[in-house]
C-alpha cells in the first residue's frame, strides 16, 4: 500500500512496487540517504510520488515476481531523483542494490528472495527540492529461471569411528571463492559434545568436513543445508537437500609400528591388544599416516595383475584373502595372510598390505568399524594421500586444512585430488 494509506492493485501496484524496491535496494547498496520533510521544508507532508518513477523487469507484468529476473527503477521527471529506497521481507531481510549518483537510476545488485512478500519505502525529490514518497508491496514466485544446487551428504546414517569426514555432494560446479563462501555457510554441521571443525574444498564438486581432533566418542552430528532458495550465482540457487545424522562409536585407533613390525589397538585411550604383523617389502612400501577404514570385506580375492604386476612375474600371486579391513581404494587392506605367519613380528614380506594370522585378523575385523582410525609410522613409504584413495584427511594439520575452506583459507582445490572410479582388489 502507498504512504497515504490507500491500497494499490492490479499492473499499477505492481509496478509501484517495483519501483519501491529497485529504490531500496540502490540506498542500502550506495549508502544513500534519504530526504525528509526536515530537509525539504517547503512541503512538511511528502507527495504521492508513483508518477515520477518506472520500473522494468517482470513486476511491470502483474502476479508474483520473478526472483531471478533483475529490477530497475528510474526517474520519469529529468528534474527529480531518487533519494531513499528501503525493501525488507517478511523475514526482516533488507535487499541490495545501486543508485545513480544522480539518483536518475537504481538497479538491482542481487536477486530478490523467493516466495516472499515485500514492503518497499521510494524517497524522491522534484526539481523544487519538495519530497515524494510511495509505499508499496509485492510478493515473489517460486522457482524461478536459475538452476538448483543439490547436495547430497555422506556417508550415510549410522555409527562411524571418530574418524569419519563428512562428505557433501554437489549437483553443479562451484568454482568461484566468494560462491564457495556462500554454500559453505549454507552447510550448517552440529555435533553433541560441540566441536570446533571446517569444511574442505576437495574438488568443484565435492567438501569434507572434519573436526580440529577427531569426533568425540559417542558423539552425534547432524549435517544439513540452509541453502534451499539461496542466491549463490552464475544463475544458481540452492534446491533441497536431505539432511543427515550420525553417530560414533568408541574411540578405536590401530597404530601399525612398520619398523618393529607390530600393531597397536587402543579403544577409548587404553591398549586392548597387541598384534605382531608384516607389512610391505623393499619396492611395495606400506604408505605411512593417518588412514580411515573405509570398508570390512570377509573375503577378496586378491590378485597382482590389479596393482600393477605382471602375472607370470615372480612377485605375482592370486590369492583367497579372509577378514579384510580396507583402508585405500587402491587396495591396502589390514588381512588375514596364514601364507606370511613365520615373518609376522619379524619381518616386512608383504606386497603393501598388513598382515596378521587368521585368528587375530578375525578379532580385528570384529573389533574395528567403518570410520576407525589406522595409522602406519616407521614405514619406508610415501605418506598416505589426502584424497583421492580414501580419507587421508587427518594426514594435513590444522592449519592446511583451514586453508581449503572459503571462509578460513583460499577454498582452492587441489590438482591431485580426485577420488578413485571404482574398488579395486589389494596387493598382499
Amino acid at each position: 500500500m502507498r504512504d497515504t494509506e490507500s491500497p494499490r492493485t492490479g499492473l499499477r501496484g505492481a509496478r509501484a512496487c517495483l519501483a519501491g524496491c529497485a529504490l531500496l535496494v540502490a540506498a542500502l547498496g550506495a549508502g544513500v540517504t534519504g530526504c525528509s520533510s526536515d530537509s525539504s521544508p517547503l512541503s512538511a507532508e511528502p507527495y504521492d510520488a508513483a508518477d515520477q518513477i518506472s520500473f522494468s523487469g517482470s513486476l511491470d507484468e502483474g502476479g508474483p515476481v520473478d526472483p531471478d529476473q533483475p529490477l530497475e527503477i528510474t526517474a520519469e521527471d529529468s528534474d527529480g531523483r531518487i533519494t531513499d529506497v528501503v525493501a525488507v521481507d517478511a523475514a526482516g531481510r533488507h535487499l541490495a542494490g545501486e543508485l545513480a549518483a544522480d539518483g536518475s537510476r537504481w538497479h538491482s545488485t542481487s536477486p530478490l528472495a523467493e516466495d516472499a512478500q515485500y514492503t518497499v519505502r521510494v524517497s524522491t525529490e522534484d526539481e523544487d527540492g519538495r519530497p515524494g514518497r510511495e509505499v508499496v508491496a509485492f510478493t515473489t514466485g517460486g522457482p524461478g529461471t536459475a538452476k538448483r544446487l543439490g547436495v547430497t551428504f555422506g556417508p550415510g546414517a549410522g555409527t562411524y569411528g571418530v574418524g569419519q569426514p563428512l562428505v557433501a555432494e554437489l549437483s553443479e560446479p562451484v568454482r568461484d571463492r566468494a560462491q564457495r563462501a556462500v554454500v559453505e555457510r549454507g552447510l550448517q554441521v552440529d555435533s553433541t559434545p560441540a566441536v570446533t571443525g571446517a569444511w574442505y574444498w576437495v574438488d568443484d564438486k565435492k567438501l569434507h568436513f572434519r573436526p580440529e581432533e577427531y569426533w568425540p566418542a559417542h558423539a552425534t552430528v547432524r549435517v544439513r543445508s540452509n541453502l534451499e532458495g539461496v542466491w549463490i550465482g552464475d544463475r544458481l540457487r540452492g534446491g533441497r537437500a536431505e539432511p543427515l545424522t550420525l553417530r560414533t562409536g568408541d574411540r578405536v585407533t590401530a597404530l601399525t609400528d612398520a619398523a618393529a613390525h607390530r600393531l597397536t589397538v587402543y579403544k577409548n585411550g587404553e591398549e586392548i591388544k597387541q598384534i605382531p604383523v608384516t607389512t610391505g617389502k623393499p619396492g611395495f612400501e606400506t604408505r605411512n599416516g593417518v588412514k580411515v577404514v573405509l570398508a570390512k570385506e570377509r573375503f577378496v580375492r586378491m590378485r597382482s595383475t590389479t596393482v600393477g604386476i605382471a602375472e607370470g612375474s615372480a612377485e605375482s600371486y592370486d590369492l583367497d584373502v579372509h577378514f579384510a579391513t580396507r583402508v585405500t581404494w587402491s587396495g591396502e587392506y589390514v588381512h588375514a595372510a596364514p601364507w606370511s605367519v613365520g615373518s609376522q613380528g619379524y619381518a616386512n614380506v608383504s606386497h603393501g598390505c598388513v598382515g596378521m594370522s587368521t585368528a587375530d585378523a578375525e578379532w580385528f575385523f570384529d573389533t574395528v568399524r567403518q570410520g576407525d582410525l589406522v595409522e602406519v609410522v616407521n614405514s619406508d613409504g610415501d605418506t598416505m594421500e589426502p584424497f583421492g584413495n580414501g580419507f587421508g584427511d587427518w594426514n594435513l594439520d590444522w592449519d592446511r586444512w583451514r586453508e581449503g575452506s572459503a571462509l578460513t583459507g583460499g577454498g582452492k582445490t587441489p590438482g591431485t585430488a580426485r577420488e578413485a572410479a571404482r574398488l579395486r582388489p589389494a596387493a598382499v
